[in-house]
């Protein structure tokens, strides 16, 4: 305790000063008269306009000028006004309109975007130059920075369908794409790190097949996974191919992918006593374990799919025995969704007991199935009157927090279970706390909520309460970190465009749509007043051209006039009283 004291007196002693808010201590007086500068940039440039045109008055003859617009000005007639009104309006009524379609479909205000990225730059947006590489404010960014990078990580879905059986044949019904460009990519270069490895020349079959996985194609990829096997009868991931994309059923797709586990596990065994003998031999261990995962993992799917949820759930639980470092692969959330089949709560219970700890990542189907077995416990019986007149008993507030709890991690998802938002089909990869996630998530577990009687009622009644425990979610939240504030975009980009995508939290409509509704509004009105009424809105234009100390006499008086015919024309036309 003495040294750690000492320690501490000795630092305070050698400590500089403190600095004073606001002022950077590692700057110059040079670097600080810069920044000095960029701050009040607008302020001087506006003075110093002033100044000049004040100066150049008289050479620039601007009184002579002034009145000649004066003059011109006072010469126009209402229809002048009328045009200009009109024109005014239906130019402002397209921006507005544009304007609305832009923040709808990404989210931001064009003009606001335009005039950040090309004005910014021209009005002082340069003071972030001025901050040193080891400055606080330079740590923070680069902090930042790397926990959006983290939280906007697109993850592969667990539950995602099957293209040739599912994908392709909502597009022979809808005629709609579900899978972006974007998507499929991603699921290439999965294709391409799963399947591929860098031993591959050494067999010809393996080499076309890493062709096939880049291929953009699916003609030609389904081409290549058949020359595949003409030159190898056992090439697993070609059958691989086939099934995910050839079969246009799951019965075909489960054909083929028994044909895959046969060729699979042949040659896994053979890279199994060879592993030791090169690395080369062991990144090809690596790469036929991962086939042989996937193509048992895909057979459970098919299972699963189906009706036969029992051999799904011993495959999948095998899997997780006989390969336990491969949990990135989520398969206990497949694993969740079957037992939830099953019914079989007490084992759903024991697999959230080993996955929902506090050190591993957290998703949708962890989250929510927690709250969905406590809600089970007391959705019955639960009632709001009932609960507002005695209060909440300890089961029913475990079960709310457990709701506050799945509906603060991803505030999608409610809106999907109590069918307020029409479901899509959900994405191959998707993003945690984001729309993909939510609807990854209701695609397959809204049978499971409603099959619990009340458990949506008990969601319903509870859990928009979750927002007022977070009123600033993209700065603090309650029990996981702030909300990423990335996930609108990424999100964007994995779902189709003809699905409305979810924001959290929901945003204001921008002031350029407010002012340019306004704008248009305003305009109009005073083109029809100015098209109703020509001599009085035309003293008016002229009062506000023309300002000198006797107008407003000139003014009042014209407006009698005005006025005085207008109800003299007026009473031509009504009809004579009896």
């Amino acid at each position: 305790m003495a040294d750690r004291g000492c320690s501490g007196e000795a630092a305070a002693a050698g400590a500089s000063p403190a600095p004073v808010p606001g002022l950077n201590p590692t700057l110059g007086w040079r670097e600080r008269l810069r920044a000095g500068l960029a701050g009040t940039g607008a302020s001087v440039w506006f003075v110093a306009g002033l100044g000049l045109l004040y100066a150049l008055r008289i050479p620039l003859r601007l009184c002579e000028n002034l009145a000649a617009v004066t003059v011109f000005l006072n010469s126009l007639t209402p229809k002048f006004y009328v045009a200009l009104t009109g024109t005014s309006s239906l130019i402002s009524g397209l921006i507005f309109v544009f304007e609305w379609w832009y923040f709808h479909k990404h989210g931001t205000s064009f003009i606001e975007q335009v005039s950040v990225s090309h004005l910014q730059p021209l009005m002082g947006g340069t003071e972030s130059s001025i901050s040193e590489p080891g400055s606080p404010s330079r740590n923070r960014e680069s902090e930042t920075s790397r926990q959006n990078l983290s939280e906007c990580k697109v993850w592969r879905n667990p539950l995602n369908l099957f293209r040739g059986a599912e994908y392709r044949r909502y597009t022979w019904v809808t005629g709609k794409e579900p899978l972006t460009y974007y998507d499929m990519n991603l699921s290439a270069q999965d294709h391409q790190t799963f399947f591929t490895c860098d031993t591959d020349f050494l067999r010809p079959s393996d080499t076309v097949m890493q062709k096939a996985w880049r291929e953009r194609n699916p003609p030609a990829r389904i081409k290549a996974a058949y020359q595949a096997l003409e030159l190898n009868n056992d090439c697993a991931t070609a059958y691989v191919l086939l099934a995910e994309e050839e079969a246009t059923t799951i019965v075909d797709a489960e054909k083929l992918f028994k044909q895959a586990l046969k060729a699979g596990e042949t040659i896994y065994r053979q890279s199994q006593q060879c592993q030791h003998q090169s690395p080369q031999h062991e990144a090809q261990l690596r790469r036929d374990t991962n086939v042989l995962v996937y193509i048992k993992r895909r057979l459970a799917m098919c299972a699963r799919k189906l009706g036969r949820i029992r051999e799904a759930v011993k495959i999948m639980r095998d899997l997780m025995k006989e390969f336990p470092p491969l949990t990135m692969l989520n398969i206990h959330e497949n694993l969740l969704e079957s037992l939830l089949e099953l019914q079989a709560y007490a084992d759903v219970q024991a697999v959230l007991a080993k996955y929902d700890d506090i050190s591993l990542p957290k998703s949708a189907a962890i989250c929510y199935t927690a709250a969905l077995l406590k809600t089970r416990t007391v959705s019955e019986k639960f009632s709001p009157e009932t609960a507002s007149r005695r209060g909440l008993s300890t089961a029913e507030i475990n079960a709310v927090e457990a709701i506050h709890r799945a509906v603060e991690f991803n505030p999608h998802v409610p809106k999907y279970l109590l069918e307020m938002k029409s479901l899509i089909l959900p994405p191959e990869h998707i993003l945690k706390r984001g729309d993909s996630e939510a609807i990854a998530y209701a695609f397959f577990h809204l049978q499971h909520w409603k099959r619990i009687e009340g458990a949506l009622n008990l969601l319903q009644c509870t859990w928009e309460g979750t927002f007022r425990m977070i009123p600033h979610p993209l700065e603090k939240g309650h029990l996981f970190y702030p909300y990423p504030s990335c996930t609108e975009m990424a999100d964007r980009e994995l779902l189709p465009t003809f699905h409305h995508v979810s924001v959290y939290p929901k945003k204001e409509l921008p002031l350029f749509i407010h002012f340019t509704a306004g704008f248009c509004s305003s305009t109009a009105m005073i083109a029809i007043l100015t098209h109703q009424f020509p001599e009085i809105m035309g003293i008016f234009a002229k009062a506000v051209s023309l300002c000198h100390p006797g107008w407003s006499v000139v003014v009042r008086s014209q407006l009698t006039a005005a006025s005085a015919s207008c109800i003299q024309q007026s009473s031509c036309f009504s009809p004579p009283s009896t």
